[in-house]
């Protein structure tokens, strides 16, 4: 697997097939590579709404309206459309549930450990409710890190994929009662096989010069 020639080929897809579907075992084995995805302190913030037919991805459409509706083709034409949500805040519950989980994974060494774990993260989400008065920020930082790690899993996969952040918000938070889950929805993302007509697919790429993003210290 030549990772830089995938980077360099890889781009944001414009237009789909809507003939040709994914693969069922690929696309679970894509979901499982996202449910893999790392985050800060194992926080995993996140909830993913799944389309695979076509009244789903209906329901998704109805939030790219207006100046969004050119982004309305890509949902209703791929092979499978993802909605990725970020928890609206951080509960005692769920931070009770995350540390069983851990225990049940045996990552805990004795009692200690797992104090330790309980205490970092409640220091971690205090740290960016109270002091920095953003973990909001904080949780859909996590959930964009999902993002990219599924883009890169698809463009290993052969599978074209849209980050797709231009969207009603509030038409799809209520259109899945978001709101009532603790969840809101913060990006969109496409997967599927390019159309013959998709005019990005035969533009170069375009990024700035390696000196002028990296300072070597």
């Amino acid at each position: 697997m030549d990772l830089l020639n995938i980077a360099q080929s890889r781009y944001t897809t414009k237009a789909y097939n809507p003939e040709k579907k994914i693969p069922q075992q690929q696309f679970e084995a894509l979901l499982e590579v996202l449910r893999f995805t790392p985050s800060s302190i194992n926080i995993q913030p996140w909830h993913f709404l799944v389309a695979d037919n076509d009244a789903a991805k209906q329901r998704i459409a109805k939030s790219l309206v207006g100046r969004y509706a050119y982004n309305a083709p890509k949902v209703l034409d791929s092979s499978h459309t993802i909605v990725f949500c970020t928890r609206t805040d951080i509960s005692e519950d769920y931070l009770d549930t995350l540390l069983q989980n851990d225990e049940q994974s045996g990552r805990f060494k004795d009692e200690k450990a797992k104090q330790g774990q309980k205490d970092s993260r409640i220091g971690y989400v205090n740290f960016y409710r109270d002091e920095k008065g953003d973990l909001q920020g904080w949780m859909e930082n996590q959930t964009f890190i999902a993002l990219g790690h599924l883009l890169l899993a698809a463009g290993i996969e052969g599978i074209d994929a849209t980050p797709i952040g231009g969207f009603d918000e509030n038409i799809l938070n209520t259109e899945f009662d978001l709101a009532s889950k603790g969840l809101k929805s913060s990006v969109i993302m496409t997967l599927g096989y390019r159309s013959d007509n998709d005019f990005n697919a035969q533009l170069p790429k375009s990024r700035l010069p390696a000196e002028q993003i990296f300072t070597h210290l």
